[in-house]
């Protein structure tokens, strides 16, 4: 089966709706109320910035960008071989993790996520018996990609008729896997604010589906750092199913961060130790 492209779809569905592409073309002036793309001089209501890490469009508007947490670096490529399961698996060392996602009948996609940029998928597998068995004898399906990942964010996301939206709006750890789910999450809620005017409720929006992701990525990066906080809290995991079942709802958003009460939080504290 050949491996779907996610972003392809969505700019199937956007001609569909009407949008108008000006693929390979690069702003070179912002204005209040226009923006000079190329010959073109598009007047704008909302200008939205959905232009990743390093966006222009934050830049210009004067949006500051705060790092919460060092970068970690983030290599990918894809194997043709067989899923052994229909799971995104996760994989943790020392200084390092693996995520491996099946994309297709015959094909899997493996990461890994480490504070070493010179760290790549070949050489970390090293560091992974059990998943370099498996990937054994397979052959590569695509180039190595890389990216920077870290938790950042910003006092705020909107000025006057400017919003960002995806990366550009802050980022979680690629870790948690939330980066495509929050960029949804976040186009909802704005679109909800334009058709109502304003963009006051797209703020607030924000903030709140920032903060569980947010949590996540603090929690799973205090695991990356301490040997001694993994071992204990996969223990614990493991012993307590129905524990990460509520966790992992948490995490997919399908109940709020809220859910886990103060006692709870204690408790799990006190069964971490324990582990």
């Amino acid at each position: 089966m050949r491996r779907i492209h996610l972003h392809q779809l969505l700019i199937d569905r956007a001609n569909q709706a009407g949008v108008r592409f000006l693929w390979g073309t690069r702003i070179t002036k912002i204005e209040p109320d226009a923006v000079t793309a190329g010959e073109n001089r598009i007047c704008y209501r909302w200008l939205i910035g959905a232009d990743g890490q390093n966006s222009g469009v934050r830049k210009w508007a004067g949006l500051r960008l705060q790092q919460a947490t060092r970068k970690r670096f983030c290599f990918r490529k894809h194997y043709q071989v067989r899923p052994w399961t229909d799971l995104v698996e996760v994989y943790w060392a020392g200084g390092c993790q693996m995520i491996v996602t099946p994309t297709g009948r015959q094909e899997v996609g493996v990461a890994v996520f480490s504070r070493d940029p010179h760290l790549r998928v070949e050489q970390a597998l090293a560091r992974f018996p059990a998943l370099a068995e498996k990937l054994h004898g397979a052959i590569p399906a695509t180039k190595e990609a890389g990216e920077v990942t870290s938790l950042t964010r910003l006092p705020s996301v909107t000025r006057g008729r400017i919003a960002l939206a995806g990366d550009a709006s802050g980022t979680v750890d690629a870790i948690t896997g939330h980066g495509l789910s929050l960029s949804f999450l976040q186009a909802l809620c704005l679109a909800e604010a334009m058709q109502q005017g304003s963009l006051a409720q797209y703020e607030s929006a924000h903030r709140k589906i920032a903060v569980a992701p947010a949590a996540m990525t603090r929690i799973m990066l205090v695991m990356e750092k301490s040997d001694w906080v993994r071992r204990r809290a996969l223990r614990l995991l493991q012993k307590k199913p129905a524990l990460f079942s509520r966790l992992l709802s948490i995490h997919t958003g399908e109940l709020s961060l809220s859910s886990l009460g103060a006692s709870e939080i204690v408790d799990f504290g006190w069964k971490l130790l324990r582990a």
